[in-house]
């Protein structure tokens, strides 16, 4: 028996590769379907089924494609509904995989058609469960994200709690417990940077699962502080659910390099101009108009969090050689409309004679002496909790997630000194400005990160959880 888990670090998303005796499965696939045939090739191995944990939120299934290529047949819970062909399972239902088995758990709460499944082995013992978005490590799924649900999140949070209870707690501690996501995915609130763990384990430590916690007291942790779900989430969810274009075509479409007179007409015809090279790069020169959003980092969340229309053409300035890379990520979430990309990147459109623009950025120790001789509009674009958390000292708190919302908020005959924990966000902030007229706007290199090793005054650090 092999277990393989696939970590997509930009979506906090964990896929599954299970082999048995020359059978395998796949369990929550992301869009491209290469890499789990080629998993399956290597050993030799037939893909026998696709096995979904729930209709994803925050990116765009390859179940479609994969079963397609290799005739999986792709194995959803009790009562989903979908616009193609699946099997609808029962609980309890098992599938036979070479040796092992694999039994189907019903556990909505996150999402009615939310299903745990449980890994038996060759010898009829337990060994781990994958448990979707139902079960995290360190925490459960936010149980208001259900697609074409009339229920609340107080009914779900109150019906995940006896998922929990009757399907997964009663499950033997040595069992491994393998989540769809970890930190830094929206589908829960303080996930653990872990991605695996003891059943007994979660027991211990996993506040959901606290033996002595009533339903009352479940649905009031559960649904405190939930952040409204990136504008995205409820889109892919569809796709997932009613089908999508196949993934080979996107791709073909998005890999068609432009000359810098061929991006400038199209970029003048009103295209959006997504620059996915690193911050540093972008403040250093850029094309007017175009917005940063880094590959290195958490690149698809920020997409779907910030670029409104999925269906939004995007012209792309990509680095060198990662063109490929950028339409992948953009598909992955459901933008599948990239018109093409600048070929030779930036360089080209310099040495073209076209308009460029920069960013001026400034390091914390700079701001410590400019603080020191004057009051500074600094602007803090990091999460609520983490400005709660801690904070420079009148610093305003404009998160960068909202950003959309909030494009008037601040006075553009004003100069703007904006920071995030790292220098990642507070550069696609900045970009987003820039883009609507505002000029006095300065980047401070290494955000709070660095600015926390100066001398400005912070607010004493409050652990996020607790807030």
């Amino acid at each position: 028996m092999r277990i393989e888990q696939l970590y997509t670090g930009c979506l906090a998303e964990a896929a599954y590769y299970i082999e048995s005796n020359g059978e395998a499965a796949i369990i929550d696939p992301l869009r491209e379907s290469e890499p789990y045939i080629n998993l399956a090739k290597e050993s030799g191995a037939k893909i026998k089924y696709i096995f979904e944990t729930h209709f994803h939120a925050d990116f765009v299934s390859g179940h479609l494609e994969l079963a397609k290529k290799t005739g999986a047949t792709i194995v959803f819970g009790p009562s989903a509904e979908t616009g193609y062909k699946i099997h609808v399972a029962k609980d309890y239902e098992s599938f036979k995989l070479g040796d092992i088995t694999i039994q189907v758990l019903h556990t909505p709460g996150h999402t009615l058609e939310s299903t745990t499944y449980l890994l038996i082995d060759e010898a009829g013992n337990n060994q781990a469960i994958f448990s979707g978005d139902t079960l995290f490590i360190g925490d459960v799924g936010r149980p208001d994200l259900a697609v074409n649900c009339d229920l609340n999140e107080e009914d779900l949070a109150g019906i995940l709690y006896e998922s929990l209870r009757s399907k997964i707690m009663p499950l033997q501690d040595h069992l491994t417990v393998y989540p769809g996501h970890g930190a830094g995915s929206s589908c829960g609130k303080h996930l653990s940077k872990e991605t695996t763990d003891t059943l007994g384990n979660q027991k211990k430590t996993n506040y959901a699962l606290r033996e002595d916690m009533t339903k009352e007291e479940f649905i009031k942790e559960v649904t405190k502080g939930i952040l409204p779900p990136p504008q995205y989430f409820f889109k892919n969810a569809a796709m997932n659910k009613q089908g999508y274009e196949d993934f080979d075509k996107v791709l073909e479409g998005g890999m068609t390099a432009l000359s810098a007179e061929e991006f400038d007409k199209k970029k003048k015809e009103g295209v959006f101009v997504l620059d996915t090279r690193h911050q540093n790069d972008f403040a250093k020169g850029f094309i007017p108009g175009s917005i940063n959003i880094a590959l290195d980092g958490m690149f698809a969340i920020w997409v779907g969090t910030l670029i409104k229309e999925l269906k939004q053409p995007l012209l792309i300035i990509a680095p060198l050689g990662r063109e490929e890379e950028t339409v992948m990520r953009l598909a992955r979430v459901g933008y599948d409309h990239v018109v093409g990309f600048l070929e030779g990147g930036f360089e080209t459109w310099k040495k073209g004679g076209y308009t460029t623009d920069s960013i001026t950025s400034i390091s914390a120790n700079q701001l410590e002496e400019i603080m020191a001789k004057e009051q500074v509009n600094l602007v803090d674009v990091r999460k609520p909790d983490e400005h709660l958390s801690e904070h420079v000292i009148g610093a305003i708190s404009y998160p960068l997630d909202y950003i959309n919302e909030n494009l008037e908020e601040l006075d553009k005959e004003k100069t703007y000194y904006m920071h995030c924990a790292g220098g990642y966000r507070s550069m696609v902030a900045v970009s987003m400005l820039r883009k609507e007229g505002y000029r006095n706007i300065i980047d401070v290199e290494g955000g709070f990160g660095n600015i926390s090793q100066t001398s400005i005054p912070t607010s004493e650090y409050v652990c996020p959880s607790t807030l």
